[in-house]
Formats: C-alpha cells, structure tokens, sequence
C-alpha cells in the first residue's frame, strides 16, 4: 500500500542481498515463493534493493570485448533487418549516401554562393579536398589570380558561377555598392534592378576613382 512501509524480516532481508545480483524479475519470484510474500510487488523489490545499495552489477551497456549473444546470427527472413519493407531502405553494394564529398561536388553556401570541392589539401583538417568559391576558382583558372587588394563582384545571380558574371574591382570600391544610409540613401547594387546595376557599378567607379585622385593614390 502507497505511504505504509513493508516491513522485512532479517532472514528476509538477507535472503534479499544474497540474490541481488539476479536479474530483478528472477531474484522478486524466488523471493516471493520462499517466503510467501504476496504483498511485495517488483517495483517494492526494486526500490529496497536501491535503497540498501544491492545492485545486480549490470549496467546495461556492452563492455569492450563482450560478444553480442546474436552475434553470427541471421535474422529470419521477413523479420528485422530481412524485412521488405526495412531492404527497401537498405544501401545497395556500391551505393554512396547523398552526402558523400566527392571531387567536384557543389553544394551553396549559407550566404548563396556555390562552393566545390576541388583536388587541394585543407589546410585547417589535412583532408586531401576542400571546398572552395566555385565562382572565383573559375575566374582564376581564365585569368590568374585575384590580386590582392581586389575582389570579384556578382553582376547578376550569385548561382551562376561562369566568370563572365563577375567583375574584378578594388575591395575599396564594394562599400559604394552596399547602399547607403538614413543620411544619404542610395540603392544597393544587390537590390537594384538587372537594367540598373551596370549603371549604379559606373558612378560608384567615378566615386572611388575622384576619391583616389583627390587622396593622391591610383584609382
């Protein structure tokens, strides 16, 4: 009965640690049969074992080097693993899952641009690929590489990936297609029209290169 204690006597109580190493179903019905205990239940069983500290040892998990006892043995046909319904889902020999980096594989980036994988150590984990900004490795591959001080900029979708889409301008020179502010509004580059974006990149190259002769730099 909940609230009320069970009493146990000591012969019981000692009965009790001497199989408390049993499985806990086996160790209850022993219990119960050499003693005529109907009114201890497993779950009471359980609890007094915890209480006093008489645990069976088992810890539920595989311990290194255990062999599993189904170990080398075949499912039943239709059952388990041999079910259809489960081989419908199974990887087939030779099959890749969807996420395999092979060599040139693409994938876009959180900021949507599309990177592949190409045949170069990563420097920051060994592996023998990396990815890389498709756009820029293309435009390289045509034209050498980017010179430093200079960035490439999307002229029209981010996806598209072929090296006319993108111009080599001075890095000094994307703050002015950002757009503006409260104080002096201008339309982003990104956010204008397609008709309008060649000129927009004109007046912001007009601005960097007066800003450049009037701070006595090259433009």
């Amino acid at each position: 009965m909940k609230g009320r204690q069970i009493p146990y006597s000591a012969e019981e109580r000692e009965f009790i640690r001497s199989v408390s190493q049993w499985p806990r179903h086996e160790a209850h019905a022993a219990f119960c049969q050499k003693f005529s205990r109907d009114d201890v239940s497993l779950k009471n069983f359980n609890a007094l074992c915890k209480r006093n500290g008489w645990l069976t040892g088992r810890t539920g998990c595989f311990a290194k080097g255990q062999t599993p006892h189904n170990k080398g043995v075949p499912c039943e046909p239709g059952r388990g693993g041999r079910h259809p319904n489960a081989r419908r889902t199974q990887f087939k020999k030779g099959n890749q899952p969807h996420n395999t980096n092979y060599l040139h594989h693409e994938r876009v980036s959180k900021d949507g641009y599309v990177e592949i994988s190409i045949d170069e150590q990563n420097p920051h984990t060994g592996f023998e690929r990396r990815y890389v900004l498709k756009h820029k490795w293309l435009w390289e591959q045509a034209n050498g590489p980017v010179p430093k001080g200079y960035a490439l900029k999307c002229l029209g979708d981010r996806l598209n990936t072929d090296p006319s889409n993108w111009e080599l301008v001075p890095r000094a020179l994307l703050p002015r297609l950002a757009g503006g502010n409260r104080y002096n509004p201008k339309l982003a580059f990104d956010d204008a029209a397609p008709e309008l974006r060649p000129a927009i990149l004109a007046v912001a190259k007009l601005e960097h290169q007066a800003r450049a002769i009037r701070k006595g730099r090259p433009a």
